[in-house]
């Protein structure tokens, strides 16, 4: 039964880090990442190409996911009624600030995007590369999300998040300054990311949490430093705040969306 699981985890593993680039890879590099003889990601790869979920290209020999996963993902998304119900409260969000609205969900441990809306109409816009994945050290999103938890839960998320990869956390923060930003996003309600996830750019988040103080995602307002000065963080953030109780509120009317769709229970989990 051991074995089964592994080669389960294993399969996974692949489709995630194929997910988290977003592009082709070779094979030397998958067996690398994911700490594997060439072998054994050989032997995973060609699986997944046998069942649909990745391919390789005929020229180059690399391998990147077919659309099959985000159909499948969409399809689930879609399912769950959440975007509907939230997309309005986003929509507002984004036309209040005039910058890229974004949300999150949490699913075990991790934060994933699920949906955005661009509110600035002219001049510079910020597009994020599109990613499932929120980085979480260095981001306003992920840093709310943490913020929410345990120091030490946070921490130990925080490093292993960091070690998965990606670019992260910077080297020069220290677990204590993590900590106090994290302390400091928990006191005020809001987290910010001052060009450290990425260069030029600031965003500012909130979590959404349901009754009982249950974190089920975030929400963020992200753009161009120069336009998201410090003289406008309190504002944004008290927008971004709002927006987070508001959808905290809607959160549960899926299921009722759901129910008068005619779908079970079963279908309504995220």
């Amino acid at each position: 039964m051991r074995v089964v699981n592994s080669l389960v985890e294993r399969c996974f593993a692949v489709i995630e880090l194929l997910a988290n680039d977003a592009s082709a890879m070779r094979l030397g590099e998958i067996a690398e990442r994911l700490d594997l003889q060439k072998s054994a990601a050989h032997r995973m790869l060609t699986l997944l190409c046998d069942m649909g979920w990745v391919e390789q290209d005929a020229v180059t020999g690399f391998y990147k996911l077919t659309l099959r996963l985000a159909i499948v993902g969409q399809r689930f998304l879609s399912a769950t009624s959440l975007t509907d119900v939230c997309q309005p409260a986003l929509e507002e969000l984004a036309s209040e600030s005039a910058e890229l609205v974004r949300m999150a969900v949490v699913q075990g441990e991790t934060l994933t995007w699920i949906s955005q809306v661009q509110g600035a109409q002219n001049g510079l816009k910020y597009q994020p590369e599109q990613v499932a994945k929120v980085r979480l050290a260095t981001t306003a999103n992920g840093r709310a999300y943490l913020s929410t938890l345990a120091p030490t839960k946070a921490v130990r998320i925080a490093l292993r998040d960091s070690g998965d990869g990606r670019e992260s956390q910077p080297p020069s923060v220290s677990v204590e300054d993590f900590l106090k930003e994290l302390k400091l996003s928990r006191d005020r309600g809001w987290a910010l990311s001052n060009e450290e996830a990425e260069p030029g750019v600031v965003a500012i988040a909130a979590p959404i949490k349901l009754p009982g103080e249950k974190t089920v995602g975030t929400v963020s307002v992200a753009g161009p430093s120069s336009r998201l000065t410090q003289d406008r963080h309190e504002a944004i953030a008290g927008s971004v705040m709002s927006t987070a109780e508001k959808l905290g509120e809607l959160w549960p009317l899926r299921e009722k969306h759901n129910n008068s769709r005619g779908l079970s229970p079963s279908r309504q989990n995220v």
